[in-house]
């Protein structure tokens, strides 16, 4: 199977001095792009758009098969078969009859974006066969395509695809393979050849979000490597969008969320002893203390020293891409940690732990009411620095550091998730955040974090506050006071997790330790 395409020439002069680069996956990409229509149903096969098994490999297709909205593209299936307004009415079949003048032609005429891979591309690990390439002929101003002759079997199912679709993925996901207009209906294509997966993310982002098409937060999680783009990191108008509406997402879902430790504990509303219930105690921690926390620890999208942002950066693995968790998976992996943190402080006989518990009810109010089931006055209590601004981030900082330094071993591509992880989100649900938890908890690295929250719960996590404090101990809590707090913390967090029984645990702190040289 042929097929004839047009050379489009689009390339200045002056784009010769981009920064290109292979190691950052942004080689100069061709200058000509090729127009060319194709039947849909072909085009689904050759890009591989067609529902996943159970057992697919979901870390072969980060960067390049994108999330998937089932609803967008069932609406966009409506559309072509019925037209507007029949496609907005619920079920457009029956709703035909008696409305016969409404039937118009669905038509697809903006042209599906896509990359025609070259030999030895390699995907996930996997590298494109020879057999499944499309080959080019060039010929003065066009092209022919020669596809492989595989397409044309029923079973043909190639590892990597030799398209990549870039922009226009629902509506190929809108012809289902039992339709049979799939073979009758042509689609208009304009195809990169051999474009690295930068650019591509670069195209996603100028067609779908610069012209405001799609909300800035679900692109970065449509197209995860948008996250650890430079150009986008200086752009006036993107700057910090990610980060920081993403750290305050998660932490209002911490906050709202049923089963979280911090149901009620934040500072939101920006309380004051003036404006608080009588007898009742303020949050240890305010909203915009825990968004500047989760964006220095888990959100960070920069490596530096070795050491990354587990939701922001690209991890140290084969793929080197950011891991594609959405926001529903990452504010789940949050509260689990924080559920495993309170457990372990729970279950913690420390001197420290057990002098918290001893402080009268006088001496700290009552925070959260008798029906809170995460009161334990070791984590509550005002005087518990777990809780604190310096606490929290050093709590987050260690576990980010730990999990980012051991995340190809503990195969945080490879969790198996119950909700669809391709669904677009436009809100996030309890239930789903329920289901993902237990995912979590089922995991290999529960085990991971588990005796790491037993390790640090081993800290003593009192402030220099603390009515039962010798006078030395007060004073060597002071240090965690202030911004130096900070780095204090984690110094004292890594150096203590340095003499845990644990091998894994004992070995990546001495790593995190060694790279934010805190040993020199």
């Amino acid at each position: 199977m042929q097929i004839t395409a047009l050379k489009v020439h689009q390339w200045l002069n002056k784009w010769n001095s981009v920064k290109f680069s292979k190691n950052e996956n942004r080689e100069k990409p061709k200058e000509e792009f090729l127009l060319f229509t194709i039947n849909a149903g072909i085009l689904k096969k050759l890009s591989k758009v067609y529902p996943r098994r159970a057992d697919d490999l979901r870390n072969i297709e980060i960067g390049v098969q994108r999330k998937h909205d089932p609803d967008r593209s069932a609406e966009i299936a409506q559309y072509v078969h019925f037209g507007y307004p029949l496609s907005d009415m619920p079920k457009a079949q029956k709703a035909l009859k008696g409305n016969e003048d409404l039937l118009m032609p669905g038509w697809l005429p903006t042209a599906i974006v896509a990359n025609i891979l070259t030999a030895k591309t390699e995907r996930g690990g996997k590298q494109i066969k020879n057999s499944d390439l499309i080959t080019i002929l060039d010929k003065n101003d066009t092209a022919i395509l020669t596809l492989p002759t595989s397409v044309s079997d029923p079973k043909w199912n190639p590892d990597v695809p030799p398209i990549e679709i870039i922009d226009g993925q629902h509506r190929l996901w809108a012809f289902q393979q039992d339709d049979k207009i799939a073979n009758d209906f042509d689609l208009p294509v304009v195809a990169f050849i051999n474009l690295d997966i930068t650019w591509q993310a670069y195209l996603f982002y100028t067609i779908n979000v610069k012209p405001k098409k799609i909300n800035r937060s679900l692109a970065y999680d449509l197209y995860p490597l948008l996250r650890v783009q430079e150009w986008l990191e200086k752009a006036p108008d993107t700057a910090q969008v990610y980060k920081e509406t993403r750290a305050q997402e998660i932490v209002e879902i911490l906050w709202s969320f049923k089963e979280s430790p911090w149901k009620d504990k934040i500072n939101l509303l920006g309380d004051t002893k003036k404006s608080i219930a009588p007898g009742r105690q303020i949050p240890n921690i305010t909203q915009a203390a825990y968004i500047r926390n989760l964006i220095a620890t888990f959100i960070k999208t920069s490596v530096t020293k070795g050491l990354g942002g587990l939701f922001g950066a690209k991890l140290l693995d084969d793929f080197n891409l950011p891991l594609s968790w959405n926001r529903t998976q990452q504010a789940s992996f949050i509260i689990y940690i924080w559920q495993k943190m309170y457990q372990s402080i729970k279950n913690c006989k420390e001197p420290w732990a057990n002098s918290l518990r001893r402080i009268t009810k006088e001496q700290q109010a009552n925070l959260f009411g008798e029906k809170d089931d995460f009161n334990d006055l070791a984590f509550t209590s005002p005087f518990s620095l777990i809780t604190s601004d310096q606490g929290v981030r050093g709590f987050l900082h260690v576990v980010n550091d730990l999990v980012y330094i051991n995340s190809n071993s503990l195969n945080l591509r490879q969790i198996k998730w119950t909700l669809d992880d391709g669904k677009l989100e436009d809100k996030v649900e309890s239930a789903d955040i329920e289901k993902t938890i237990k995912d979590l908890f089922k995991s290999e690295l529960n085990k991971f974090i588990t005796t790491l929250c037993d390790e640090i719960a081993k800290f003593d996590w009192r402030t220099s506050s603390e009515p039962n404090l010798t006078e030395s101990q007060r004073k060597s809590h002071l240090v965690f006071r202030g911004s130096s707090g900070y780095k204090e913390l984690r110094s004292q967090l890594l150096t203590m997790l340095q003499n845990s029984r644990n091998i894994q645990v004992r070995e990546s702190a001495k790593k995190a330790f060694q790279e934010l040289g805190y040993g020199n």
